[in-house]
Protein backbone atom coordinates (compact mmCIF):
# COMPACT_ATOMS: atom_id res chain seq x y z
CA UNK A 1 0.00 0.00 0.00
CA UNK A 2 1.12 3.55 -0.60
CA UNK A 3 1.01 6.79 1.11
CA UNK A 4 -1.60 8.36 -0.51
CA UNK A 5 -4.08 5.53 -0.47
CA UNK A 6 -4.39 6.27 3.04
CA UNK A 7 -7.48 8.74 3.78
CA UNK A 8 -6.15 12.59 3.84
CA UNK A 9 -2.63 11.44 2.09
CA UNK A 10 -2.68 13.53 -1.07
CA UNK A 11 0.78 14.43 -2.91
CA UNK A 12 2.22 17.00 -0.99
CA UNK A 13 1.87 15.31 2.05
CA UNK A 14 3.12 12.01 0.82
CA UNK A 15 6.33 13.70 -0.47
CA UNK A 16 6.40 15.55 2.91
CA UNK A 17 6.44 12.08 4.85
CA UNK A 18 9.21 10.82 2.44
CA UNK A 19 11.48 13.75 2.95
CA UNK A 20 11.34 13.00 6.94
CA UNK A 21 11.52 9.02 5.93
CA UNK A 22 7.93 7.79 6.55
CA UNK A 23 7.93 5.65 3.41
CA UNK A 24 5.31 3.15 4.22
CA UNK A 25 1.90 3.40 5.82
CA UNK A 26 3.38 1.32 8.40
CA UNK A 27 5.61 3.44 9.28
CA UNK A 28 3.26 6.25 9.42
CA UNK A 29 1.56 4.10 11.98
CA UNK A 30 5.12 3.77 14.02
CA UNK A 31 5.35 7.14 13.90
CA UNK A 32 2.12 8.09 14.83
CA UNK A 33 0.62 11.42 13.64
CA UNK A 34 2.14 13.61 16.61
CA UNK A 35 5.38 12.34 15.53
CA UNK A 36 5.73 12.62 12.03
CA UNK A 37 3.95 16.33 12.69
CA UNK A 38 6.60 17.31 14.69
CA UNK A 39 9.47 15.64 12.23
CA UNK A 40 7.22 17.76 9.26
CA UNK A 41 7.19 20.79 10.78
CA UNK A 42 11.02 21.05 12.02
CA UNK A 43 12.57 19.33 8.71
CA UNK A 44 10.10 20.36 6.18
CA UNK A 45 7.51 22.98 6.15
CA UNK A 46 7.93 25.28 9.17
CA UNK A 47 4.33 26.12 8.55
CA UNK A 48 2.40 22.48 8.92
CA UNK A 49 -0.96 23.34 10.35
CA UNK A 50 -3.36 22.11 12.71
CA UNK A 51 -5.44 20.53 9.80
CA UNK A 52 -2.15 18.73 8.55
CA UNK A 53 -1.98 17.03 12.29
CA UNK A 54 -5.42 16.05 11.73
CA UNK A 55 -4.75 14.86 8.67
CA UNK A 56 -2.11 12.51 9.73
CA UNK A 57 -4.30 11.74 12.64
CA UNK A 58 -7.06 10.58 10.25
CA UNK A 59 -4.62 8.65 8.18
CA UNK A 60 -2.96 6.51 11.30
CA UNK A 61 -6.75 5.43 12.40
CA UNK A 62 -7.51 5.00 8.50
CA UNK A 63 -10.35 7.28 8.56
CA UNK A 64 -11.22 10.58 6.87
CA UNK A 65 -9.86 13.18 9.26
CA UNK A 66 -13.61 14.80 9.04
CA UNK A 67 -14.50 11.56 11.07
CA UNK A 68 -11.81 12.42 14.38
CA UNK A 69 -14.18 12.60 17.52
CA UNK A 70 -14.95 15.91 19.02
CA UNK A 71 -12.27 14.58 21.86
CA UNK A 72 -9.54 13.47 19.24
CA UNK A 73 -10.03 16.70 17.51
CA UNK A 74 -9.08 18.66 21.29
CA UNK A 75 -6.75 16.49 22.02
CA UNK A 76 -4.87 17.41 18.62
CA UNK A 77 -5.76 21.17 18.58
CA UNK A 78 -4.23 21.20 21.99
CA UNK A 79 -1.12 19.16 20.97
CA UNK A 80 -1.00 21.53 17.93
CA UNK A 81 -1.11 24.75 20.27
CA UNK A 82 1.90 23.19 22.65
CA UNK A 83 4.11 22.76 19.93
CA UNK A 84 3.15 25.97 18.04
Amino acid sequence: MQLTELPNIGPVLAKNLRKIGVETPEALREMGAEGAWLAIRSQVDSGACLHQLQALAGAVAAIPKKELTSEQKAELKAFFYAHK
